[in-house]
């Protein structure tokens, strides 16, 4: 029996050209090997923080255009595959040229653990689901390229009764610390532990590559709503650890994974996590620095020379994906809102040109959320900036019971982004003369995506943009939750939400605080659906489409809605609307 065993993992993080990144949570420190049956190698020693062993495996030597199982060895000793139900995990290489290849994300947001780990009874897995239906009749070739999980993949603060039962038991935690919420490091790590423990998840995260970004329930509900959410957390005599450690274990837990084996080679951190010999003070100086940062947000000069950045952005095949943080570094000035700071919006508009076909970008927040939900949201946020001090904290204190803080209660941003959609569908470059490459015109792409979750209902909704010259189709793609649900009392005004004659009458209530129309319109084209929901989106050549699936109760998937988001016919559900564009024909360079 080996002295180290697996605690989290193996998860399957990146595969890049012929490189893959493993990671794993060790319960001692151990050199971690995984060596594939083809016979690519790669090696790590484990690093350590708050008595807990962490890796990052790099594997090396992969072939392309294949499909090999891996096994993962501690000082030597074969620890996984583990005996069970399931198929090997293997690593699936695209081709060496897979500009013509297919891509497949499935995606989805918002997962509590398992039915047996919860205190509520919630409706079947979505995840636990798709893994099941993966491995019943596993073929490689059916593997999505990327699962995307976009936000509150633990919840620190609505844990389970088994995550509950061991707070209880703690003796030393921070004065006035919820006896219900985690707070320290080692409380996360329980977190992830449940979460990634279950056997369906455990091999779906070991053979599906996977990358991730958090919400607010990584941290707290409402995580950095306004500025003045962030001093009433401050003033918690917990508060401190708290956002320190949810920062830290993020790093850990989630995002180191999310980088190239380029990038890990690159990152400062990564650098100084596996050089310390207990990375426990790096850790927990890093989250408190984080933190810090988002106060020097609406400066770009001052939060450019000390940011460190969770965005991220990658390319499979002729798809873009670029991954936005929604939460950590929004400008909450008053006056100067932005879900994303000067300097890391520049980064968005650098990654938004190149050469692809279809561009993709993931969002915890929806970006296009009912029509009046989002007039509501942006007559809260001017009023929120009126100079009556009474009425700036009554809007305040509507915000916070509301939760009004997605991208419409950051105008400013909402309006960015939508015009750099615009820009690009309409072909032209965001700047003349910044992206020399693309030459002074550039074809616009097949198709824009804009995936989003958090408000646990799933729905497909399509941006009309005033100008004529905005060939490409432009989508929200909302799929929440994959294990949590929606009151039932809220549904009916979520339906509602899409209602015309609503919509005119929050755009009225809107305009009497003197907010202006949007620059845009949109649609919806399917759902709502409330249940439990993943997410699929294709790209093949100049053709996109959109399924998202739901459970039974007897936890097996069953689509929901279907959606041709360019290129083709349209093939969608009797409750949706027609939306296909025509197939564009120009070549794809920006």
């Amino acid at each position: 029996m080996p002295a180290a065993h697996l605690l989290v993992g193996p998860l399957l993080r990146r595969v890049v050209g012929t490189q893959a990144t493993i990671w794993v949570e060790t319960s001692a420190p151990a050199v971690v090997t995984v060596r594939t049956a083809d016979g690519a190698t790669g090696t790590a020693a484990t690093f350590s923080a708050y008595q807990h062993h962490y890796a990052l495996v790099v594997v090396s030597g992969l072939v392309p255009g294949t499909a090999s199982t891996y096994e993962v060895l501690l000082d030597g000793e074969p620890v996984w595959p583990q005996r069970g139900p399931y198929q090997p995990s293997v690593i699936r290489t695209r081709a060496a040229d897979d500009r013509d290849q297919p891509v497949h994300l499935a995606f989805g947001s918002c997962r509590e653990t398992t039915q047996r780990a919860t205190a509520r009874r919630l409706p079947p897995d979505a995840l636990d689901a798709y893994a099941r239906r993966l491995a019943a009749d596993f073929d490689p070739a059916d593997l999505p390229d990327l699962l995307l999980l976009l936000g509150d993949q633990v919840y620190a603060d609505e844990t389970s009764p088994t995550v509950r039962r061991l707070l209880s038991r703690r003796r030393q935690r921070p004065a006035g610390a919820p006896v219900d919420q985690v707070v320290s490091f080692d409380e996360y790590t329980k977190l992830y532990l449940e979460s990634w423990g279950d056997p369906e998840i455990r091999w779906l995260l070991s053979t599906v590559p996977t990358v991730m970004i958090f919400d607010d329930h990584e941290i707290v509900d409402d995580w950095n709503t306004s500025a003045a959410w962030r001093a009433d957390a401050r003033a918690q005599p917990w508060w401190a650890e708290r956002i320190g450690s949810g920062l830290a274990s993020y790093w850990v837990y989630q995002h180191l994974g999310n980088l190239s084996p380029e990038e890990i080679a690159a990152d400062p951190v990564h650098t100084k996590v596996t050089t310390a010999e207990d990375a426990t003070e790096v850790l927990r100086e890093f989250g408190r620095q984080v933190d810090r940062e988002s106060d020097l947000a609406h400066d770009p000069e001052r939060w450019r020379a000390v940011q460190y950045q969770w965005s991220f952005a990658l390319d499979i095949g002729r798809t873009r994906l670029v991954m936005l943080d929604n939460r950590c570094s929004r400008v909450l000035a008053s006056g100067q809102r932005a879900i994303l700071p000067p300097g890391e919006w520049s980064w968005l508009v650098d990654q938004a040109h190149g050469t692809y076909d279809h561009l993709v970008v993931g969002c915890s927040l929806p970006w296009l959320l009912p029509p009046s939900i989002h007039h509501v949201e942006a007559w809260n946020e001017k009023l929120a900036d009126s100079p009556r001090r009474w009425v700036a904290d009554a809007a305040e204190k509507l915000r916070r019971a509301l939760d009004l803080e997605h991208w419409a209660a950051f105008r400013r941003s909402f309006d960015a982004l939508g015009a750099l959609f615009a820009r690009i569908g309409g072909g032209t470059p965001d700047e003349p003369g910044r992206h020399p490459d693309t030459g002074p015109t550039s074809a616009a792409p097949a198709s824009i995506s804009v995936l989003g979750g958090d408000v646990h209902h799933s729905y497909v909704a399509r941006a009309r943009f005033a100008d004529s010259s905005v060939v490409t189709p432009v989508h929200q793609l909302t799929c929440s939750p994959i294990h949590n649900q929606v009151p039932a009392g809220m549904r009916p005004m979520m339906r509602l939400g899409w209602s015309p004659g609503l919509a005119v009458a929050a755009r009225a209530l809107a305009r009497t605080a003197g907010v202006r129309r949007p620059s845009l319109t949109w649609t919806k084209l399917a759902g709502p659906y409330f249940g439990n929901a993943i997410g699929a989106l294709r790209h093949d050549g100049c053709r996109a489409e959109v399924t998202i699936e739901g459970t039974t109760s007897a936890g097996a998937l069953h689509g929901v809605m279907r959606h041709d988001l360019a290129g083709g016919p349209t093939a969608t559900p009797a409750n949706a609307e027609p939306g296909a564009w025509a197939r564009p024909s120009a070549p794809r360079a920006r």
